[in-house]
Protein backbone atom coordinates (compact mmCIF):
# COMPACT_ATOMS: atom_id res chain seq x y z
CA UNK A 1 0.00 0.00 0.00
CA UNK A 2 1.09 3.42 -0.95
CA UNK A 3 0.14 6.72 0.73
CA UNK A 4 -0.29 9.47 -1.83
CA UNK A 5 -1.41 12.89 -2.64
CA UNK A 6 -3.28 14.10 -5.64
CA UNK A 7 -5.30 17.54 -6.14
CA UNK A 8 -5.76 18.15 -2.61
CA UNK A 9 -7.01 15.38 -1.84
CA UNK A 10 -4.82 11.82 -0.26
CA UNK A 11 -5.52 8.61 -1.79
CA UNK A 12 -4.29 4.92 -1.34
CA UNK A 13 -2.70 3.16 -3.69
CA UNK A 14 -2.24 -0.86 -4.44
CA UNK A 15 -2.06 -3.52 -6.95
CA UNK A 16 -5.06 -5.69 -7.78
CA UNK A 17 -4.42 -9.39 -8.23
CA UNK A 18 -7.50 -9.53 -10.00
CA UNK A 19 -6.52 -7.41 -12.50
CA UNK A 20 -3.03 -8.40 -13.51
CA UNK A 21 -1.41 -6.27 -11.08
CA UNK A 22 -2.69 -3.24 -12.24
CA UNK A 23 -1.82 -0.15 -9.92
CA UNK A 24 -5.11 1.04 -8.33
CA UNK A 25 -6.15 3.85 -6.26
CA UNK A 26 -8.71 4.25 -3.77
CA UNK A 27 -9.69 7.17 -1.28
CA UNK A 28 -9.12 6.29 2.55
CA UNK A 29 -13.30 6.89 3.33
CA UNK A 30 -13.75 3.18 1.35
CA UNK A 31 -11.14 1.54 3.16
CA UNK A 32 -12.19 0.79 7.47
CA UNK A 33 -9.49 3.55 8.60
CA UNK A 34 -12.11 5.29 11.17
CA UNK A 35 -13.28 9.02 10.85
CA UNK A 36 -9.94 10.45 12.53
CA UNK A 37 -7.32 9.28 10.04
CA UNK A 38 -9.44 9.97 7.09
CA UNK A 39 -9.95 13.52 7.93
CA UNK A 40 -6.67 13.60 8.87
CA UNK A 41 -5.27 12.07 5.37
CA UNK A 42 -7.34 14.62 3.17
CA UNK A 43 -6.24 17.54 5.68
CA UNK A 44 -2.76 16.74 5.50
CA UNK A 45 -3.50 16.37 1.09
CA UNK A 46 -5.09 20.12 1.38
CA UNK A 47 -2.36 21.70 3.33
CA UNK A 48 0.50 19.95 0.80
CA UNK A 49 -0.92 21.33 -2.20
CA UNK A 50 -1.33 25.21 -0.94
CA UNK A 51 2.48 24.25 0.75
CA UNK A 52 3.10 23.05 -2.88
CA UNK A 53 2.03 26.49 -4.47
CA UNK A 54 3.26 28.72 -2.30
CA UNK A 55 7.08 26.51 -2.95
CA UNK A 56 6.10 27.49 -6.73
CA UNK A 57 6.28 31.03 -5.81
CA UNK A 58 9.37 30.87 -3.48
CA UNK A 59 7.60 31.62 -0.09
CA UNK A 60 7.06 28.18 1.24
CA UNK A 61 9.90 28.74 4.09
CA UNK A 62 9.75 25.75 6.54
CA UNK A 63 6.20 24.41 5.62
CA UNK A 64 7.98 21.79 3.41
CA UNK A 65 9.21 19.78 6.26
CA UNK A 66 6.46 20.29 8.09
CA UNK A 67 4.40 18.72 5.54
CA UNK A 68 6.78 15.78 4.74
CA UNK A 69 6.53 15.30 8.82
CA UNK A 70 3.14 14.73 9.10
CA UNK A 71 2.84 12.33 5.96
CA UNK A 72 5.26 10.16 7.88
CA UNK A 73 3.53 10.69 10.83
CA UNK A 74 0.28 9.52 8.80
CA UNK A 75 1.64 6.61 6.79
CA UNK A 76 2.97 5.45 10.05
CA UNK A 77 -0.34 5.45 11.52
CA UNK A 78 -1.57 4.12 8.51
CA UNK A 79 0.42 0.99 8.95
CA UNK A 80 -0.36 0.59 12.14
CA UNK A 81 -4.29 0.64 11.36
CA UNK A 82 -3.80 -1.58 8.25
CA UNK A 83 -1.06 -4.50 9.92
CA UNK A 84 0.95 -3.52 6.86
CA UNK A 85 4.15 -1.66 5.73
CA UNK A 86 3.09 1.82 4.17
CA UNK A 87 4.93 3.25 1.24
CA UNK A 88 4.99 7.21 1.42
CA UNK A 89 5.50 9.47 -1.15
CA UNK A 90 6.46 13.16 0.15
CA UNK A 91 3.96 15.08 -2.85
CA UNK A 92 6.62 18.17 -2.60
CA UNK A 93 9.92 16.18 -2.71
CA UNK A 94 8.93 12.98 -4.78
CA UNK A 95 10.92 11.29 -1.76
CA UNK A 96 9.98 7.56 -1.31
CA UNK A 97 9.13 6.10 2.74
CA UNK A 98 8.50 2.79 3.72
CA UNK A 99 6.49 2.68 7.31
CA UNK A 100 6.31 -0.85 8.80
CA UNK A 101 4.49 -1.88 11.66
CA UNK A 102 5.97 -2.63 14.82
CA UNK A 103 7.03 -6.10 15.47
CA UNK A 104 4.31 -8.11 17.03
CA UNK A 105 1.59 -4.90 17.53
CA UNK A 106 -2.03 -6.01 16.23
CA UNK A 107 -3.65 -3.50 13.91
CA UNK A 108 -5.72 -1.06 15.84
CA UNK A 109 -9.72 -1.55 15.53
CA UNK A 110 -10.74 1.30 13.06
CA UNK A 111 -13.32 3.82 14.89
CA UNK A 112 -16.62 4.58 12.92
CA UNK A 113 -17.76 8.09 13.11
CA UNK A 114 -20.50 8.23 14.97
CA UNK A 115 -18.40 7.17 17.92
CA UNK A 116 -15.06 9.55 17.03
CA UNK A 117 -17.05 12.22 17.80
CA UNK A 118 -18.86 10.91 20.71
CA UNK A 119 -15.46 10.37 22.31
CA UNK A 120 -13.49 13.21 21.24
CA UNK A 121 -11.82 15.02 24.40
CA UNK A 122 -12.90 18.47 25.63
CA UNK A 123 -11.58 21.33 24.50
CA UNK A 124 -9.46 23.57 26.47
CA UNK A 125 -11.12 27.11 25.79
CA UNK A 126 -9.73 28.86 29.08
CA UNK A 127 -5.94 27.69 28.43
CA UNK A 128 -6.10 27.91 24.81
CA UNK A 129 -7.69 31.41 24.52
CA UNK A 130 -5.11 32.63 27.13
CA UNK A 131 -2.23 31.41 24.49
CA UNK A 132 -4.02 32.74 21.30
CA UNK A 133 -4.58 36.52 23.20
CA UNK A 134 -0.44 36.09 24.20
CA UNK A 135 -0.26 35.46 20.96
CA UNK A 136 -1.35 38.06 19.19
CA UNK A 137 -0.56 40.26 21.16
CA UNK A 138 3.38 39.79 20.77
CA UNK A 139 2.54 39.96 16.68
CA UNK A 140 0.47 43.47 16.85
CA UNK A 141 3.18 44.70 18.96
CA UNK A 142 5.89 43.27 16.41
CA UNK A 143 3.71 44.29 13.26
CA UNK A 144 2.56 47.68 14.55
CA UNK A 145 5.99 48.59 15.60
CA UNK A 146 7.35 47.68 12.33
CA UNK A 147 4.46 49.51 10.53
CA UNK A 148 4.62 52.50 12.37
CA UNK A 149 8.34 52.94 11.80
CA UNK A 150 8.27 52.41 8.14
CA UNK A 151 5.13 54.61 7.71
CA UNK A 152 6.96 57.86 8.83
CA UNK A 153 9.20 57.69 5.83
CA UNK A 154 7.01 55.96 2.90
CA UNK A 155 3.34 54.38 3.86
CA UNK A 156 3.57 51.37 1.05
CA UNK A 157 6.66 50.57 2.55
CA UNK A 158 4.58 49.20 5.64
CA UNK A 159 1.59 48.57 3.43
CA UNK A 160 4.40 46.23 1.81
CA UNK A 161 6.29 44.67 4.81
CA UNK A 162 2.69 43.68 6.50
CA UNK A 163 2.13 42.07 3.27
CA UNK A 164 5.41 40.29 3.52
CA UNK A 165 5.05 39.09 6.82
CA UNK A 166 1.05 37.74 6.91
CA UNK A 167 1.85 36.10 3.15
CA UNK A 168 5.28 34.37 5.32
CA UNK A 169 3.18 33.24 7.65
CA UNK A 170 0.13 32.27 6.36
CA UNK A 171 1.54 28.43 5.31
CA UNK A 172 2.79 27.97 8.74
CA UNK A 173 -0.77 29.34 10.01
CA UNK A 174 -2.77 26.77 7.68
CA UNK A 175 -0.87 24.09 8.80
CA UNK A 176 -0.92 25.05 12.55
CA UNK A 177 -4.76 25.24 12.54
CA UNK A 178 -5.32 21.46 13.23
CA UNK A 179 -2.52 20.74 15.64
CA UNK A 180 -3.84 19.85 19.53
CA UNK A 181 -1.30 22.52 20.82
CA UNK A 182 0.36 24.83 18.00
CA UNK A 183 -3.70 25.64 16.82
CA UNK A 184 -4.34 28.29 19.36
CA UNK A 185 -1.37 30.05 18.69
CA UNK A 186 -1.89 29.86 14.95
CA UNK A 187 -5.73 31.51 15.86
CA UNK A 188 -3.59 34.04 17.81
CA UNK A 189 -0.97 35.01 15.53
CA UNK A 190 -4.11 35.33 13.11
CA UNK A 191 -5.96 37.34 14.74
CA UNK A 192 -2.74 39.73 15.56
CA UNK A 193 -2.18 39.95 11.90
CA UNK A 194 -5.86 41.24 11.50
CA UNK A 195 -5.03 43.66 14.28
CA UNK A 196 -1.92 44.87 13.25
CA UNK A 197 -3.84 45.19 9.44
CA UNK A 198 -6.33 47.46 11.38
CA UNK A 199 -4.04 49.54 13.33
CA UNK A 200 -2.06 50.12 10.66
CA UNK A 201 -4.80 51.58 8.63
CA UNK A 202 -6.14 53.96 11.65
CA UNK A 203 -2.33 55.02 11.41
CA UNK A 204 -2.23 56.04 7.96
CA UNK A 205 -5.61 57.70 7.96
CA UNK A 206 -4.80 59.98 10.63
Amino acid sequence: MELRARAGRAVLAGRRVDAGGETVEVAPDSLPLGADLCDALHEWAQVAQVVERATANGSAGTATALVSRRGRQLAKRLAEVMGTPVRYTDPLTGEVFVVRQPPGQPAAPATPRHRARRSAPRTPWATGLTVSAFAAAVVVFAMLTLSVGLARTNPWLAVAANVMVAGGLAPSLWLGRNVLVWRWVAYGVAGGIVLAWLGLLITLAF
